[in-house]
C-alpha cells in the first residue's frame, strides 16, 4: 500500500513511539521508511541559547546524528530498509512543519507517521503544535500516533466516564 514512508524523530518518547508505529507499517507494507531529524534555530531562541550555550548547533547536528543512527540499528534489527535524514530550518522562511513538508516531498513521502502530544485546551494554544501545523500543509496522508501519556490520559477519561455496575 504505502512504498514510502516519513517519520519525523526528534528523541522523545511521543516520537519514539510514532517511529514504532512507522517501523510496523513499513514492514508490513515492504516499504523505504525514512527517519527525518530537523534541527531548529530560530534567531531568538539561538541568541539565548547561545548566551549559556555557544555550541548549540553543533550539539543539535550531534543529536541528529545519534538518533539517526538508532533508527537504523532499530530498522535493521526489524528488516526496514531506509536511510535516516537531518535537515535545518532556515533561519528566513520556515518552520519545523513547512521544513517536514519539503522534505516529505523531496522525499516523495506517501505516507508521514508522527508523533502527538495531545495536548487540549490552553496549553495546546500556549505550546503549539508542529504536528497539527504539519497536518494542515500535508499534501499525503499523515498518521498522528498519540503519545503513550495522551493515550493513558484517553482511556483514564473513558474508563471515568462509564457507568458503574
Amino acid at each position: 500500500m504505502y512504498k514510502r514512508i516519513l517519520a519525523p524523530i526528534d528523541g522523545s518518547i511521543t516520537s519514539a513511539h510514532a517511529f514504532d508505529e512507522a517501523i510496523k507499517i513499513a514492514r508490513a507494507n515492504d516499504a523505504e521508511l525514512q527517519p527525518l531529524y530537523v534541527v531548529d534555530l530560530q534567531p531568538v531562541a539561538y541568541n539565548a541559547a547561545a548566551t549559556f550555550y555557544p555550541d548549540i548547533r553543533e550539539a543539535l547536528l550531534e543529536e541528529g546524528k545519534r538518533l539517526g543512527a538508532q533508527a537504523v540499528e532499530r530498522m535493521a534489527r526489524e528488516s526496514v530498509k531506509g536511510t535516516p535524514r537531518m535537515s535545518e530550518v532556515e533561519l528566513t522562511g520556515n518552520d519545523i512543519a513547512q521544513r517536514i513538508l519539503r522534505c516529505a516531498e523531496g522525499f516523495g513521502a506517501e505516507l508521514v507517521v508522527m508523533g502527538t502530544h495531545g495536548r487540549r485546551g490552553w496549553r495546546r494554544l500556549v505550546l503549539g503544535s508542529v504536528a497539527e501545523r504539519f497536518m494542515r500543509l500535508a499534501h499525503c496522508p499523515v498518521m498522528l500516533v498519540p503519545g503513550r501519556e495522551a493515550e493513558e490520559d484517553a482511556k483514564r477519561r473513558e474508563s471515568a466516564s462509564q457507568p458503574t455496575k
